[in-house]
């Protein structure tokens, strides 16, 4: 393994020499970006690669409209929230769902499976569950309404934030963040939606695309064949974790989630609204959509003041840069969702000791 990240160290070197200029890549992935902190791969990196962290948290991503959304309902007495940890900190304009706990009405759950559970139980409360993350959680998600459609679950619905990954990365290369130069691409994504996906940014954007696991030799390995492609003045799409990504990707878990949802425009944090982004409820499913049942509006939200996780989210600066971290924002105290999430930028520099 170590000659193996000596080797992949070598042709990086030998890449950034060749190309004579900084090299920029982008993980799309909040799993990469702990990953890359915990291993210490940043320090066996020569200064000409910057590495960016990107759109990758769902936790991060999710629009303040969004949470505030959430916050209405866990304030209303007939809903039951039912939540993933993740968002259980997250603030709002009026405080997170953990001060709420108190009051009996929220929930954490480990499954989409385990909300809807939850409403078979409490038949007497309408039990919400809080659908956030990328196509890899979204197929969850689609058979529980599935499921509350074929037994008729009437008290059950879900808020849905479910997000698409490559439309946030069209919108990055459309005008956000143009100055990246090649993607990491996520893998647990990639099992769903295939590593064929990324097809397209390669095509139209002429930018290097590598999938690849989560082992730090992987990592090495795939930054190795990036800047190799762009120092031979290439863009290429390739696949280092071909153990569980396959080029078609999870078709039986594409099908379920395009018969339960379709795209639509949708808001994210720090990159607006991007079009046919955000996955909501087909009309035959509609009365397990909470934004219809309950008549609330998904639209953006403002951010905390001082926050600057969207420009965190974006690439466009460091959580350093940020004059809230580490002092106003910490675990303990967080601002912001990137402080929160376990998968969240600013939560990694924080607990990795990367402060300047």
């Amino acid at each position: 393994m170590l000659d193996r990240i000596v080797h992949a160290q070598h042709t990086i070197d030998d890449a950034c020499r060749r190309l004579g200029r900084r090299i920029t890549i982008m993980e799309v992935c909040g799993t990469h970006t702990v990953s890359i902190f915990r291993s210490g791969i940043r320090s066996i990196l020569p200064e000409r690669v910057k590495l960016l962290s990107g759109p990758g948290c769902p936790v991060c991503v999710t629009d303040q409209g969004y949470v505030d959304a959430v916050m209405q309902l866990a304030d209303r007495d007939d809903c039951l929230i039912a939540t993933y940890g993740d968002m259980i900190r997250v603030p709002g304009s009026e405080g997170s769902l953990e001060t709420r706990a108190s009051q009996g009405n929220v929930h954490v759950v480990l499954s989409s499976e385990d909300a809807l559970q939850l409403a078979r139980e409490r038949p007497d409360k309408t039990v919400v569950f809080i659908a956030v993350g990328f196509e890899t959680t979204a197929p969850a998600t689609a058979v529980v309404v599935q499921e509350a459609a074929a037994e008729r679950i009437e008290n059950f619905c879900i808020l849905s934030g479910h997000k698409l990954v490559l439309p946030a990365m069209r919108a990055l290369l459309g005008g956000m963040n143009d100055r990246v130069d090649a993607f990491l691409c996520p893998g647990h994504v990639s099992v769903i939606i295939g590593s064929g996906a990324f097809a397209e940014i390669v095509a139209n954007w002429r930018r290097p695309c590598v999938v690849a696991g989560f082992e730090p030799v992987q990592i090495v390995e795939a930054l190795a064949e990036i800047c190799q492609q762009l120092a031979a003045g290439k863009a290429e799409l390739k696949s280092l974790y071909g153990a569980v990504v396959t080029e078609k990707g999870n078709v039986a878990a594409q099908r379920m989630i395009d018969e339960s949802f379709e795209p639509a425009d949708g808001y994210w944090r720090g990159l607006g609204k991007i079009e046919k982004s955000t996955l909501v409820l087909r009309g035959q499913y509609g009365q397990f959509d909470a934004f219809r049942r309950f008549g609330i509006e998904d639209g953006p939200g403002k951010e905390n003041p001082g926050c600057r996780c969207g420009e965190v989210l974006c690439g466009l600066i460091e959580p350093v840069e940020c004059s809230l971290f580490g002092t106003r924002c910490t675990p303990q105290t967080p601002i912001g969702p990137c402080m929160v999430s376990s998968e969240g930028t600013c939560a990694a520099w924080f607990k990795y000791g990367r402060r300047g």
